[in-house]
């Protein structure tokens, strides 16, 4: 029988991403971001092919890439406001992540178990960033799915793209808690 009293169970029947917007400094530093990315690189990875990388992003880089969702999103039509938005998830940044979901070739593992570990270890990031007592938030959006923004922001490969950001700093305030979901409505059980 399991232990009736499992912290990490606990953390993750609590756990809740804290808003991009209110993170803040300090930001883990170099050896303590290692630790976490170690910790998401322990996600889930069928054929051992890391069809995944990390591009750690610092200040700078954030500056950077706000200008250029400004751009992408005058090219693709976007409205002011979402500029904006999108905008800010990099200007107000002080670090963030960019998990890269990378496919390679194999007879074996379908692309889609590469996409989904991908997304395996930006939750694993997120939550390692988490229990670490960190502020964390896994963002994408409009301009991360532009091809012509994660080449020119990040310089991807073809067989490359953007699974998120993983933005990471120290939290200004506690989110409050969110609807969840109804599992007996989305939970089915067959026993024959």
């Amino acid at each position: 029988m399991p232990a009736t009293h499992n912290p990490v169970m606990e953390f993750l029947l609590t756990r809740r991403s804290r808003p991009a917007k209110t993170l803040t400094t300090p930001v883990p530093d170099r050896d303590a971001l290692m630790a976490l990315l170690q910790a998401a690189a322990r996600s889930p990875d069928h054929g051992k092919l890391e069809p995944w990388r990390f591009v750690v992003l610092e200040r700078g880089a954030l500056l950077r890439l706000a200008g250029l969702v400004a751009r992408t999103g005058a090219r693709l039509g976007k409205t002011e406001d979402e500029i904006a938005k999108a905008r800010g998830e990099f200007e107000g940044a002080h670090l963030a992540v960019a998990v890269i979901e990378v496919q390679k070739p194999s007879e074996k593992i379908p692309p889609i178990e590469m996409s989904y570990s991908a997304g395996a270890v930006c939750l694993g990031l997120l939550n390692a960033a988490l229990a670490s007592g960190w502020g964390a938030n896994w963002l994408s959006g409009w301009a991360s799915h532009d091809r012509d923004f994660a080449q020119a922001a990040l310089s991807l490969d073809p067989n490359e793209r953007i699974a998120g950001f993983i933005h990471i700093g120290t939290e200004t305030s506690p989110p409050p808690e969110r609807p969840r979901p109804d599992l007996a409505a989305i939970t089915s059980w067959i026993s024959e």
